[in-house]
């Protein structure tokens, strides 16, 4: 089977008083799912705020990641295809990943 799909993700920050939060939402066509994201000025720590977009940002993100997979495991195990002691452990791809 060919096909080819465009999912998008939008990321909104906001900043105040050193702390800056993050909205990640994906959307697939069929699906939303929304991340949300926190990053903190230490107070010892110049104010840079571009970290605190990354840092929040990815955070936000890695929260969708995390749906995402969820929602696949289920999927796997309503499709039969799932391991019969349980989803499989990261990571979901080759072994030697981490290697």
């Amino acid at each position: 089977m060919n096909r080819t799909l465009e999912w998008t993700v939008r990321v909104e920050l906001s900043e105040e008083g050193g702390t800056t939060k993050a909205e990640a939402v994906l959307d697939t066509g069929t699906a939303r799912l929304t991340g949300q994201g926190i990053a903190r000025l230490s107070p010892q720590d110049p104010d840079v705020p571009t970290i605190g977009d990354e840092v929040a940002a990815s955070r936000a993100m890695h929260d969708v990641a995390g749906q995402l997979m969820s929602v696949a495991d289920r999927a796997i195990g309503e499709a039969g295809a799932g391991r019969q002691d349980g989803p499989v452990p990261p990571p979901y791809a080759w072994s030697d990943a981490t290697a």
